[in-house]
């Protein structure tokens, strides 16, 4: 063990991609490719272009043994944003990570997290229509992923870019009510769930997700509460409902966050309880009438302009509210993670970072859940990575 870490310390470069959709980096900070090559001489005040590159190497354990170590690009996107006339802006992001076919559902490639256009139409009401991010709470889903380094399952397994439109009722600098409708590929068929749709159950002919959310920051922006509620129909007379909180103080050299996660899905979306059965002598089977709860704690303390630490932990429940197949009702998964993170900012801005970061994770299952010859284990991670944003003009 000692000679694997020593090894691996020798080697050198985690692993998070989710979802967000604020800009890879703020057009404000730093000076752009474009006006470093020109020398300060040409600008586009009106267009953003953004480069994130994402590296780095792991050490990944199965109960305190080696299971793989290597180098990964995490991730690489590409953004552009801006505004046209005088109510008009966009925003475009593309990942070079992800699975590239289209959807059934939206006609576009899932590498493309973000395309849409937000319309200013009164000084109080703005109107987005497009790819966009699902309204849900919480800290760790909403922020930029490259300050997230291991995600809960709960935000892990939530397909959260959506085609659709987004009504935003702003009742103050600091208060907004978001009223959403978008396409919920959870719902497209089959292919949406692990071990298809379950035997008797049948495809839903209007698949989408209606959210409302309020967003909302008291003492001066020092706290934020955002909450949400989501409901969508999954399949015939098989709905979703997620309920969603996110509590953070942002202040100083302080983030500090608590987010709380529920979801009631009539057919298992993220396959958390579905992947269980897989070694029963039938093989698997997609679980019905589950529910995940998710309780997120995360402090990060800026000890120097260069240097940010952060402890994190996630407690998650999964299981069955109503018996059936082979699922009887009741708890069946109980994990949760620890992680410590020291980052390290060479440059005066956020662009370049440089990371370590520890894992640990327990995958706890219940007697439910061996009762289908399913098996709990702990895995660790040590990583050390790379993230630099580019803004190229």
């Amino acid at each position: 063990m000692k000679k694997t870490l020593l090894w691996f310390c020798l080697l050198a470069w985690c692993t998070a991609v989710q979802a967000q959709q604020d800009p890879l980096i703020d057009p404000e900070e730093g000076r752009t490719l474009l006006e470093r090559f020109t020398k300060g001489g040409k600008s586009i005040s009106s267009s953003s272009m953004n480069l994130q590159f994402y590296t780095s190497a792991a050490a990944n354990f199965i109960d305190g043994e080696l299971d793989e170590a290597a180098f990964k690009i995490n991730g690489v996107r590409l953004e552009l944003l801006g505004d046209f006339g005088k109510n008009f802006s966009y925003h475009f992001r593309q990942s070079f990570n992800k699975y590239s076919n289209p959807r059934a559902v939206d006609n576009l490639s899932s590498s493309v997290e973000c395309a849409y256009v937000d319309w200013r139409m009164k000084p109080h009401f703005t109107l987005t229509v497009g790819k966009q991010a699902i309204q849900l709470s919480g800290y760790e889903y909403w922020v930029n992923a490259i300050r997230v380094r291991e995600f809960s399952d709960f935000n892990n397994y939530i397909d959260c870019y959506q085609a659709g439109v987004n009504g935003a009722i702003i009742f103050s600098p600091t208060q907004r009510l978001n009223v959403q409708v978008l396409n919920n590929s959870a719902a497209k068929g089959s292919d949406s769930f692990i071990y298809g749709l379950p035997e008797g159950v049948t495809k839903v002919k209007v698949p989408v997700l209606s959210t409302l959310n309020w967003d909302g920051y008291f003492f001066d922006k020092g706290l934020n509460l955002r909450y949400s509620a989501s409901w969508g129909q999954l399949a015939g007379k098989r709905d979703l409902l997620y309920l969603t909180a996110g509590n953070v103080w942002e202040k100083g050299p302080i983030v500090a966050y608590a987010d709380f996660m529920y979801s009631r899905e009539g057919i298992d979306t993220k396959g958390l309880i579905s992947e269980l059965s897989a070694a029963l002598p039938d093989g698997g089977v997609t679980a019905q009438h589950v529910n995940y709860f998710t309780t997120i704690l995360n402090f990060d303390y800026r000890v120097h302009e260069h240097w940010n630490l952060y402890a994190k932990g996630a407690y998650e429940l999964g299981g069955v509210y109503k018996k059936n197949g082979p699922y009887e009702k009741g708890l069946y998964r109980r994990t949760w993670n620890a992680q410590l993170c020291a980052e390290y900012f060479p440059m005066d801005n956020s662009e370049l970072r440089i990371y370590l970061h520890l894992l640990y994770k327990a995958h706890g299952l219940t007697s439910r859940a061996r009762a289908l010859e399913a098996d709990d284990y702990t895995s660790q991670r040590i990583s050390l990575g790379l993230v630099y944003t580019i803004p190229v003009f």
